[in-house]
């Protein structure tokens, strides 16, 4: 406990600018301010301040040992407030990004949500489906499908997402419901718009092996959001993420084909810079997503 309290006073000081300051804050006597920070230099083998009658100047040392004090301080104030239901509420402005079409339907609904049960917390949503520079372009996290780039990101995972062939039931009655990956050649397939880099290839298990099926059709675009309601039209088969197409599919709007053949499902991600300096909002914020994505009935 003295130790801690002789950081405490060290940050005080700091922050203060003297410690006269520092002891009317505290109700007691500078005297005692100046024996704690005493004690604190000669445990640590350092000078901490520069002090003179008229002011107190931090050492290249005191500097460095500041912010390491103030976050140890600021992570011990956020912890308790997020495990304490009468603690400090989040307060301060939250910058998210994330797919446009994962977070038109499954982060956009949730914000007003999370503003209601935090109202000193504002929010910025941006959905896109370029990756950001977190750090360059001041967002606090991102949400992200698939599999991750190596980085310097910290990463959670927040749920899976499933893909899944589906169609219309008008499509399958003309043409027949695929029985096997090989009967996709003959089919009337929707995909995403390839380009120099991508090949058109929809990925399944066969076999215990994950294969990518090459397939082709009449129609590509480069709009995910697109091909669903071509899909919907009964245009073709479309390989499309149960985020998008479970309520169509509970709905009897789409049919799922090739079930047996399914892929093992990617996760949903959220990342961010750094876990030890994580403002509570974008913890509570990341909790939320979570536990609403955990939620039995959410995806159905």
């Amino acid at each position: 406990m003295a130790r801690f309290k002789q950081i405490e006073t060290f940050v005080a000081v700091a922050a203060k600018g003297s410690l006269s300051a520092a002891a009317q804050a505290e109700g007691i006597a500078p005297a005692m301010i100046g024996r704690r920070l005493d004690a604190l230099e000669e445990r640590l083998g350092v000078k901490l301040f520069v002090r003179t009658t008229r002011k107190l100047t931090l050492t290249f040392e005191g500097s460095a040992f500041l912010e390491d004090c103030q976050r140890i301080l600021r992570e011990l104030h956020d912890a308790e407030a997020s495990v304490s239901a009468g603690g400090v509420k989040a307060s301060g402005h939250l910058r998210v990004s994330a797919p446009a079409g994962f977070g038109r339907k499954h982060v956009a609904p949730l914000l007003p949500l999370f503003a209601s049960a935090h109202p000193d917390v504002t929010v910025t949503l941006d959905l896109s489906d370029r990756l950001v520079d977190l750090v360059n372009e001041g967002f606090d996290c991102a949400i992200r499908l698939g599999e991750l780039p190596d980085s310097s990101l910290v990463s959670l995972k927040l749920g899976e997402n499933r893909r899944v062939c589906v169609a219309a039931p008008s499509y399958l009655e003309r043409n027949g419901v695929p029985a096997t990956l090989d009967e996709l050649a003959r089919h009337n397939c929707l995909a995403l718009a390839a380009n120099a880099n991508q090949q058109r290839a929809w990925s399944f298990m066969r076999e215990g092996e994950a294969v990518s099926i090459k397939v082709s059709g009449t129609m590509e675009c480069s709009d995910g959001a697109v091909l669903h309601e071509w899909c919907l039209a009964g245009y073709g088969l479309a390989w499309r993420s149960w985020w998008e197409v479970g309520a169509d599919i509970a709905a009897g709007r789409l049919l799922s084909v090739l079930d047996r053949f399914e892929a093992p499902p990617v996760g949903i991600h959220a990342v961010f810079a750094q876990r030890r300096h994580l403002p509570l909002r974008v913890r509570l914020f990341l909790d939320f997503l979570k536990h609403t994505y955990a939620a039995a009935d959410y995806w159905q």
